[in-house]
């Protein structure tokens, strides 16, 4: 099998070429390919009458790198087959250079084999250019496959292979969910060759006042965490310091216990905030809900039995594990499949352990709601009225004992019959697909409602509620009733 040898042309121009590759070149012109001719070297090497192939035409048949990569090595597959060939690409083969990888993956299969040889990297000119040590922290990304969840901006950022406007305008958005917009940036070009450029620019003229090619690069400096806050690491820290020896002395006390009441309150503000439809408060309410989190995260964490990281590994697991129609190759047809599966699934992590079908229903939510749930599990093993008549009937029953032990003045029987009635009634309300605590909330804002209407009504003339008669105030109900009327 005839071989593809691979060399790196360097970052700068000719002089920097190491006298092997530089004899390689000319001795095996006849073969040579090269992925693109705009490179110092080769601007150079054809003035001395150097000849080769030249892979640019492919990037004008595909919309896509990856096609482009994918098409570049499927030529020089077919060309190796006639003969050894030798591939020349821009700096270091083995950095930044998708085309090198995608033989490296086609080596392994038996279909080519390699010979790479040296080239100086770009990175050793661009440190240079920009007079900083990689030591301190340094990410080298590929700006034509840039994903916003893997840049680290404590280190110092390269963003190799900015070739064209686009991907400078693609980047810019892309850093702009980070940073501001006049966060400074800087943009090396043809480091370490007599064309060298170095321009900081702010960020959102990234892809306006500069020119770029094949040979640039966008840099950015390690961004000061105080610029991160809305990133989770920070958050992780401050709440960590809090919680640190010098930290909050409130915070630094609580405990599971003291925090419980707080997660429930917040949840029913972020709960209020839907209801109101109000998108400024459902931010700030679940960020009061997400402290509560990782306060909690950071307790277990103090006192040795878990972390955030333990309760995000949990969850993301237990995504996967119940969503084998995204993560694996399950089918489903809609959601009552999704739903089936994912019954199914929780069935098979409890294993052979005998539990209560109504243990996974906390004890600690709110009775309506608490109802409502201990009923959808009874009626899925099949312990449901199947005539909402007959609901009707029991509502109606647990209704008469109540009456009756109201007649005969015993409090303890009326809690508990009105504790049936209510269950009943709220039976009633999941036989006609009504959740009881939305609808009593529903009741509750109406309330509400026309209570602060009448208060209103009533400081108009003067005036509170208190001054009113029990048949005045129910007139200025009434009122309240029309003036709302629609509304609620």
């Amino acid at each position: 099998m005839n071989s593809i040898t691979i060399i790196g042309l360097g970052a700068g121009d000719l002089n920097q070429l190491p006298v092997g590759i530089y004899r390689l070149l000319k001795e095996q012109q006849d073969r040579l390919f090269v992925r693109t001719e705009n490179h110092p070297v080769l601007e150079e090497l054809q003035k001395e009458g150097l000849t080769f192939t030249s892979f640019d035409d492919t990037y004008e048949d595909h919309d896509q790198f990856e096609t482009v990569y994918e098409s570049i090595v499927s030529q020089l597959l077919e060309a190796a087959k006639k003969t050894d060939v030798v591939y020349a690409v821009p700096g270091h083969p083995m950095l930044a250079e998708r085309t090198v990888q995608l033989l490296l993956e086609e080596e392994k299969t038996g279909q080519a084999v390699l010979n790479i040889k040296g080239g100086q990297s770009f990175l050793d000119a661009t440190f240079n250019a920009l007079k900083i040590d990689p030591i301190e922290g340094f990410q080298c990304v590929d700006a034509t496959s840039l994903k916003r969840e893997e840049l680290q901006f404590l280190n110092h950022i390269l963003l190799c292979q900015v070739y064209d406007s686009m991907i400078a305008s693609e980047v810019k958005l892309t850093l702009l969910e980070d940073l501001p917009a006049d966060y400074p940036v800087t943009i090396v070009t043809a480091a370490g060759s007599e064309k060298e450029k170095v321009l900081t620019v702010s960020l959102e003229d990234l892809d306006r006042k500069v020119e770029v090619d094949n040979l640039t690069s966008v840099y950015i400096a390690p961004v000061q965490k105080e610029n991160l806050n809305h990133t989770f690491f920070r958050l992780r820290e401050i709440i960590k310091e809090l919680r640190g020896p010098d930290g909050c002395p409130w915070d630094r006390k609580q405990t599971h216990e003291s925090l419980r009441k707080y997660l429930i309150e917040e949840a029913y503000e972020f709960i209020d905030a839907v209801d109101h439809e109000d998108d400024d408060h459902m931010v700030e309410e679940l960020g009061d809900v997400l402290l509560q989190i990782m306060l909690h995260s950071q307790i277990g964490e103090d006192e040795g039995y878990f972390s955030v990281d333990d309760v995000i590994l949990s969850i993301s697991e237990k995504m996967i594990r119940r969503h084998p129609h995204v993560f694996q190759d399950v089918k489903v047809e809609g959601t009552e499949d999704v739903l089936k599966n994912w019954e199914a699934i929780k069935q098979e992590e409890k294993g052979k352990t005998s539990v209560s079908m109504l243990d996974s229903v906390p004890g600690s939510f709110p009775a309506l709601l608490q109802a409502e749930e201990l009923q959808k599990k009874a009626a899925k093993v099949g312990f449901d009225w199947d005539d909402v008549q007959l609901v009707i009937e029991k509502v109606k029953e647990e209704w008469q004992e109540f009456e009756e032990a109201r007649a005969n003045e015993d409090k303890e029987e009326m809690e508990k019959e009105f504790g049936d009635w209510l269950f009943a009634i709220t039976n009633l309300a999941r036989h006609y697909k009504i959740n009881s605590e939305t609808a009593l909330q529903r009741t509750n804002r109406k309330f509400r409602m026309r209570m602060k209407a009448m208060e209103e009504a009533a400081e108009l003339k003067g005036r509170t509620l208190n001054d009113y008669h029990l048949d005045q105030m129910e007139q200025l109900w009434i009122e309240a009733k029309q003036q709302y009327k629609g509304e609620e």
